[in-house]
């Protein structure tokens, strides 16, 4: 038995976001997007939305995220949530953010790592 979890996500939309924020603003914008995601429970058809950090610059954040389908990601960008995020941003972003639409075909996930982190 694999201690993995490993989904085909055809007809998945997903976004590779990059966004720099002002020099020394990064934790406030990692702020603005923590809040975000505590209310994502608003959003059920966004399945995963996960922030990095870029090791070679620390003004900018990457987020990858996906939804069940273009409906999904219509109401993603019409939430309160995101409306919130929107009005927050930009006072702290240097540009505006670079989106990147890719679409999703597979994700396969160690069971560990999110067990542990519950």
């Amino acid at each position: 038995m694999s201690d993995a979890m490993d989904v085909l996500l055809a007809g998945r939309i997903g976004l590779l976001v990059r966004i720099q924020s002002h020099a020394g603003a990064r934790l406030a914008l990692l702020d603005a997007l923590n809040d975000y995601c505590e209310n994502l429970d608003q959003e059920p058809g966004t399945e995963a939305f996960m922030i990095a950090l870029d090791p070679s610059d620390e003004d900018v954040i990457w987020l990858y995220e996906w939804f069940t389908d273009q409906e999904a990601l219509d109401a993603h960008r019409s939430s309160d949530a995101f409306a919130d995020l929107m009005h927050r941003m930009p006072e702290l972003v240097a540009v505006p953010p670079g989106v990147l639409p890719i679409n999703p075909l597979r994700v396969r996930l160690a069971k560990q790592p999110l067990e542990q982190s519950l």
